[in-house]
């Protein structure tokens, strides 16, 4: 298509940092690593204990001197060096073979939408100290677009809402850019923050994290399942089991959900009035890990009054999509390009070129090359970049 797909054929690594789990693609291999993005690291000798699910099952069962730390943020790395040494325990000897093969890998991260410099740094320097060479940063929204098989190159709207951990994008797409977009604090930790207070407001119950599944069952049929229970009772502290009304559930979680409607709204009446018509027909695909909660999908059909889907791995669509551009499967028109921009950890290869390109005139005019190469070293050749 352009120059910026080209960019990204030519690397080996597609990685989706999330604030739940950690997914990372090879090029020619597929999906190797889909892990929570949780370290354990003792706190005295800083060593890394766990990594992934053993380190998810640590949480609120360690001791004084065991610390689990989840590295990354509402999909920004808040501690860079705990999130290189996870990956590099992640992929480390995955990617042993191509590591021999090219050790000097290229790599695409998938990014936030309007992620500010700051998370755009923190994103580079996680993947540059793990070992590339080069890093692509990539939207997130237009990856999850094209890994859930949206045709996002066509003339036609298509809308997208990807629902995080820790909060939920909604755009817009048409040609291959995004029309419209906005980003809510609204995610499945904060659906699950709600249905922990409503139990210790209203039953006095102290719920651990991995109780919530239950909750989850009982918000997917709120006629019939009854939702039970254990916990630790804030006045006794004891052990306490209660059973709980699923219709009241789902009166605990209307207010986030409310939020994410307002949002959708507020993207709808900033897309011209086509682009809605056309929605209309086609509806809203849901991608993400919290897309899968119960009742989130009839919420927004009734909302809206357009068809909702759900894509089939929701999760997995920002990095699968992001493969699919590295595989060289997915062709662009040239009109618009995906928001992507080119990285380099140094400068050897513009200052190679200059050199070569120096020397090419120096023996073309006969003369010396030393003073030129000097000057143009200190104002080297600028970078050719791409849309953003």
């Amino acid at each position: 298509m352009t120059l910026s797909l080209d960019h990204l054929r030519r690397c080996t690594l597609a990685v989706d940092l999330g604030a739940a789990r950690t997914r990372v693609y090879l090029k020619q291999s597929g999906l190797i690593v889909d892990e929570p993005s949780v370290v354990a690291v003792n706190t005295q000798t800083g060593a890394l204990i766990a990594v992934g699910a053993p380190a998810e099952r640590m949480s609120g069962r360690t001791p004084a001197n065991i610390r689990v730390i989840r590295p990354i943020t509402n999909g920004t790395v808040v501690d860079i060096d705990v999130a290189q040494r996870m990956l590099r325990a992640m992929v480390g000897n995955k990617l042993r073979r191509a590591w021999r093969r090219k050790p000097l890998l290229r790599a695409a991260v998938c990014i936030p939408h309007d992620a500010d410099p700051l998370a755009r740094r923190a994103a580079l320097e996680t993947l540059v100290g793990v070992g590339a060479r080069r890093v692509e940063l990539v939207d997130s929204l237009v990856t999850a677009a094209v890994g859930c098989g949206l045709p996002v190159e066509e003339p036609e709207a298509t809308m997208i809402v990807q629902c995080g951990a820790a909060t939920t994008e909604v755009a817009v797409l048409s040609l291959g850019a995004i029309v419209a977009a906005e980003k809510v604090p609204m995610g499945g930790e904060t659906v699950d923050r709600a249905l922990m207070q409503y139990l210790r407001n209203e039953h006095e119950l102290l719920l651990p994290s991995q109780a919530v599944r239950p909750l989850h069952e009982a918000l997917a049929d709120p006629v019939h399942q009854i939702a039970e229970v254990a916990g630790r009772d804030v006045a006794t502290g004891l052990a306490r089991t209660v059973k709980i009304d699923p219709r009241s559930l789902r009166a605990a979680v209307t207010p986030p959900l409310t939020a994410l409607l307002d949002t959708i709204r507020a993207v709808l009446h900033r897309c011209p009035p086509d682009l809605v018509a056309d929605l209309g027909d086609r509806g809203v695909m849901l991608t993400g890990g919290a897309a899968g909660l119960p009742g989130l999908d009839q919420m927004i059909r009734q909302s809206t009054g357009m068809p909702v889907n759900v894509a089939e791995e929701p999760g997995l669509c920002a990095v699968m999509g992001l493969g699919t551009m590295l595989e060289g499967r997915f062709r662009q028109r040239e009109i618009a390009e995906p928001n992507f921009k080119r990285h380099e950890s140094g400068g050897g290869d513009l200052k190679r070129r200059f050199r070569r390109q120096v020397k090419a005139s120096g023996k073309a005019s006969g003369t010396s090359t030393g003073a030129g190469l000097d000057e143009g070293l200190a104002d080297p050749m600028p970078e050719p970049t791409s849309m953003t």
